[in-house]
């Protein structure tokens, strides 16, 4: 059976998809090297751009206050991420990390990158431009919680853990608040 979408649905999801696709090549195309610090925050920028980017796109799509308040606050917090971690990759040259580490360290980015991707060209897509974006965004929110506590396992420069700290803190306060959300629109 097709599915029938509105126009502006059909707006949403078209540059959802592309800003997905975008986050992508982003993340994997990042340049990477010896230190598991700048490999990090190399790929978690284009993750995190995409965040801002997708949540600009539901603000054009949607007028309901609470998901715009938590679209608003994704693009207010991942904007300070990003500049935190550009400031600490100028800062931090190094640690350089083990041959060892840095395989580990990557086969399971790759684990829980390919997984986060998979949910996210799998979310669910209705007309319900609302529930679209949170089924979109849990999956964002959790593939970068789990891409900290990975980072977080191994030798990083002293000023990122507390910028991986900050993101898996709010990053679980805001899948909280879209699940609540989201058994309110179900």
């Amino acid at each position: 059976m097709t599915r029938m979408f509105y126009e502006g649905t059909k707006d949403y999801l078209c540059r959802y998809h592309t800003i997905l696709e975008e986050m992508i090549q982003g993340m994997t195309q990042a340049p990477t090297g010896n230190s598991i610090t700048e490999n990090f925050i190399r790929q978690m920028i284009p993750h995190h751009r995409a965040a801002i980017e997708m949540s600009r796109n539901l603000l054009v799509h949607s007028n309901w206050c609470p998901l715009r308040r938590v679209a608003q606050n994704i693009i207010r917090e991942q904007t300070r991420s990003i500049a935190a971690m550009e400031k600490a990759l100028a800062c931090c040259k190094g640690p350089e990390n083990s041959r060892q580490d840095l395989e580990l360290y990557a086969w399971q980015f790759d684990r829980i990158t390919q997984e986060m991707f998979c949910k996210m060209r799998r979310a669910c897509q209705t007309n319900c431009v609302n529930a679209n974006f949170i089924r979109e965004m849990i999956p964002h929110h959790q593939g970068a919680v789990e891409m900290c506590e990975n980072a977080l396992r191994y030798c990083v420069c002293p000023r990122l853990k507390p910028i991986l700290r900050r993101i898996i803190v709010s990053q679980r306060a805001g899948i909280r608040q879209m699940r609540r959300l989201l058994r309110m629109l179900e």
